[in-house]
């Protein structure tokens, strides 16, 4: 038996300022297809600056929604394939 490895590449890019993390997650699908996320992370006033950890916080809000973004993407294909509600995927 033959097995064809795929690869996918994520893409995350941040915007920081001294408050704020912003985190902006992609990755490109084998039928040409992109799914796309974002995920935020807020710097508590009394904590110190700390530009790595409001990445972390921020990359990984990203990467969960463009997880759920995959199952949701997943679930719906199978339903059309199908012809038929199937049943829901958990994270």
């Amino acid at each position: 038996m033959t097995h064809t490895a795929v690869g996918w590449h994520v893409e995350l890019e941040f915007e920081e300022d001294d408050q704020r993390t912003r985190a902006a997650a992609l990755v490109r699908l084998r039928d040409g297809s992109e799914v796309r996320a974002h995920g935020y992370a807020k710097r508590h006033p009394t904590d110190s600056n700390q530009p790595r950890v409001g990445e972390e916080v921020a990359g990984a809000r990203a990467l969960n929604e463009l997880a759920m973004k995959l199952l949701t993407k997943a679930h719906d294909e199978i339903d059309e394939a199908s012809g038929r509600t199937s049943h829901p995927l958990d994270a």
